[in-house]
């Protein structure tokens, strides 16, 4: 919480991606999160969405997306190909962005299904997905050396496997993370975070939202200066979700 309400000091525009098929796990609440706490540190947001079939908007400050069904992911498929030159030129810019799930699979070079099914990804991330017949689902710590102890649920079939261009959001200390095989958690790249986590990340875990913000305001306004921000429920959340058993 904020201990007043600091002056307007311009807007940021969030785009959400595909919240029609890709947020089935509650993943809008990082966008409310983005909300309020640019609020509290001086600034308006503006909330634009596109679904598949919409024309992308023009001007983008931060990507949200979120999570969905394999079915989810085959709808809007298409669509996602038709903008991926975009969008590898807003990441290429520095435009921040949180990749969730069903989204951080397809940002990589391809997402093949337990059936073999490919489904190309838009390649901004160097990843690379394989569906698998064990579901990972708990709840996660990761340790991350930029944003301290990252808390959230997974709930994913997928096998996430990252190359050498990209590098890991988080070391797993409880919980599975991209696979069953190492001990990554999500992935990050320019100003991409990218994860599996759930529940939504964004409000057990401000230091990853007050990140996507700074980039973008600085990016957009030439500095930041955070507002005067109460994390104290924040943290209280953070404190109850790690004593969570997996």
């Amino acid at each position: 919480m904020s201990s007043g309400t600091p002056a307007n000091k311009g807007t940021v525009r969030i785009l959400q991606l595909y919240p029609r098929d890709m947020n089935i796990y509650g993943d809008w609440g990082n966008v409310l999160v983005l909300k309020q706490r640019l609020a509290w540190h001086g600034y308006e947001a503006v909330i634009l969405e596109h679904n598949a079939g919409d024309t992308f908007p023009s001007d983008v400050d931060i990507l949200i997306g979120g999570g969905g069904q394999d079915s989810g992911q085959v709808v809007i498929q298409q669509d996602l190909q038709s903008n991926a030159a975009h969008l590898r030129s807003l990441a290429g810019d520095g435009t921040p962005m949180l990749a969730i799930c069903g989204l951080y699979q397809l940002f990589g070079n391809f997402f093949k299904t337990h059936d073999g099914t490919v489904i190309p990804g838009i390649g901004i991330l160097d990843i690379e997905t394989h569906g698998g017949s064990e579901r990972l689902i708990g709840n996660v710590v990761a340790r991350s050396e930029e944003f301290g102890d990252i808390h959230g649920y997974e709930n994913h079939s997928g096998q996430t496997f990252l190359g050498p261009n990209v590098r890991p959001l988080a070391t797993v200390t409880k919980g599975e993370g991209n696979n069953s095989k190492e001990d990554h958690e999500g992935a990050r790249h320019l100003n991409i975070v990218a994860s599996y986590l759930h529940g939504s990340l964004l409000p057990k875990n401000p230091a990853v939202a007050d990140f996507l913000i700074r980039e973008a305001v600085t990016r957009k306004y030439g500095s930041f200066e955070p507002g005067d921000v109460d994390d104290s429920l924040a943290e209280l959340a953070r404190r109850h979700a790690a004593a969570r058993p997996r």
